[in-house]
Parts: structure tokens; sequence; C-alpha cells
């Protein structure tokens, strides 16, 4: 979920951690004044946790999504815990808002054999998100029409590339 309101978010993240067996994974403020709570556990639990974390936040919740499997790649690559190696091409999809890179990053590393590398969500960004992949360039290419078809209704995607054979120093400007 995304907020707001940083009181209205923390009471919100609260209440939702204890109306459910869910599993707080991050909870922080963002630029610009926004706040960003992500949990975890069986689909049923987070989304009443979610519906009820939505009562709280009111006006002040921004987007909340619930992602039913999330892909085992998307938690290590949004904190940060992944490990980087060969970059054989580069995908990037910068969204509007923190949350949706989330939802971007599971899309695309169900759509195809793709190594997510970074889901960075709003710090130092204003508000926005990006998505960082690498792998095959067809595979780089499929992960991002996949992602921009599953969100082409919504508009939250300003933008995308995919770079074939990133120079080397491209690397050190990235992590």
């Amino acid at each position: 979920m995304e907020f707001k309101s940083i009181p209205v978010a923390i009471e919100a993240t609260d209440e939702m951690l204890k109306s459910g067996n869910v599993e707080l994974l991050m909870a922080s403020p963002l630029c610009p004044g926004k706040y960003v709570t992500i949990i975890g556990g069986d689909v049923g639990a987070v989304e009443a946790s979610i519906k009820h974390g939505g009562q709280i936040g009111g006006i002040h919740m921004l987007e909340s999504y619930v992602i039913p499997n999330i892909h085992e790649d998307v938690l290590p690559a949004m904190l940060g815990a992944g490990e980087i190696g060969d970059v054989k091409s580069l995908g990037i999809v910068e969204t509007i808002n923190a949350i949706t890179s989330v939802q971007i990053g599971d899309i695309c590393a169900k759509a195809s054999d793709v190594e997510l590398l970074e889901i960075r969500i709003a710090r130092g960004l204003g508000g926005k998100g990006y998505v960082l992949i690498t792998g095959e360039i067809s595979s780089v290419k499929t992960a991002i029409e996949a992602a921009k078809n599953d969100m082409s209704e919504s508009n939250l995607i300003t933008s995308y590339s995919v770079i074939s054979s990133p120079h080397k120093d491209i690397k050190k400007i990235l992590f």
C-alpha cells in the first residue's frame, strides 16, 4: 500500500498487522512525503489486511495491490538483497508511483527468463519507481512487452528502455 500521509500510514500499517495473519516485509517513508507498507502471507489474509488498511487510510491511501504467488525474485530485488552478476542486456521500466514498480517486477519475472536486478521504490525519485532487469535481449524485450500490455489501461508506466550489451561502466552508475 502507498499512502500520502505518514501518520495515517503508520496507523493503517499497525491495524493491518493486528487484523490478520500477515508478515511485515517493509514499511518506510518515501519522498516526497509518501509512505509504503508491504506485507506478505496467504492471499486471503493479505486481501483482508489491505482492505482494512484502506479503510483506515481513507483519502490518504494512493494505491494498493495484492500480488498472488509473487515471484521469488521480487523481494530480494526490492530489498537489495540479490547478487548482481553479468548484465547481458538491460531493461529499465519507470513507474509513476512507488508500489507499481513491485507489480512490474513481478510481471517481468513471470513473463520471461530474466533476472530482476533491482526494484527501486521512490527513494530519491520524487515518488516514482523503477525496475532493472537483465537477460538475453529477446527475454528482456518479452518481459517489458508483458509489463506494458498488462499495465496498458492504467498508464502507470512513464517510460522504458532496453539496452543491448550495455557498456561495462553502466553497472557502476546503477548500483
